[in-house]
């Protein structure tokens, strides 16, 4: 580990199984959360070079005349098919990598989070020191996304996780799962891990 930085550190879990809210108690503990995926959409929208790639793979027609994403256009033209949603990820998530490098060498707390949906399927976890699962059943995940995606219905949830690995294999490979279930408590879970954390940079 380089000691001119702060740990590097890893959060993930599939879709619904709260890991934003686990964020939002981490940064009360006072540690920065690097959130990729708005990240990746401000990447998009502002990095010269990724913009450049972006433009020149799926056409002119990615951005609008004010140099804004056209969402609408790579919703139905790249994001509907699968090949292009690999050939878009290629391009963002590089940039991504490097945009995070950047912030996480330059933050002084004993270590940073990095929060990802994808960490463990696109490679990414490969570069930080540890990683955390957070962890909940797919019933209650499911319940959750319904609530807070009024506009997914059940189909489109289920092609989304689909798409992810699935709980109990990044259970195995995560260094920390904090279990979001209705009969554990989150708060001492996190603090738990805090502690670890804060206790291998000693």
């Amino acid at each position: 580990m380089n000691n001119q930085r702060p740990l590097w550190v890893g959060i993930t879990g599939g879709i619904g199984s709260g890991k934003s809210t686990v964020c939002k108690v981490f940064q009360l503990l006072g540690i920065p959360v690097y959130a990729s995926d708005d990240r990746a959409k401000w990447l998009m929208a502002n990095d010269p070079e990724l913009k450049s790639q972006i433009s020149s793979t799926f056409g002119p027609d990615s951005y609008l005349p004010d140099g804004a994403v056209n969402r609408a256009f790579l919703a139905d033209e790249v994001f509907s098919d699968p090949e292009k949603v690999k050939k878009i990820n290629s391009l963002v998530h590089p940039a991504v990598g490097k945009d995070f490098r950047n912030w996480g060498e330059s933050q002084t707390s004993p270590y940073v989070l990095k929060e990802a949906a994808l960490l463990f399927e696109t490679g990414a976890y490969k570069e930080l020191d540890k990683v955390i699962n957070v962890s909940s059943p797919l019933k209650i995940r499911m319940a959750r996304i319904l609530m807070r995606d009024t506009h997914r219905d059940e189909a489109q949830v289920n092609r989304i996780i689909d798409q992810q690995m699935p709980d109990e294999e990044k259970n195995e490979k995560a260094d920390f799962v904090i279990k979001n279930t209705e009969n554990k408590l989150l708060i001492p879970q996190i603090l738990e891990v805090h502690k670890k954390l804060c206790e291998g940079i000693n």
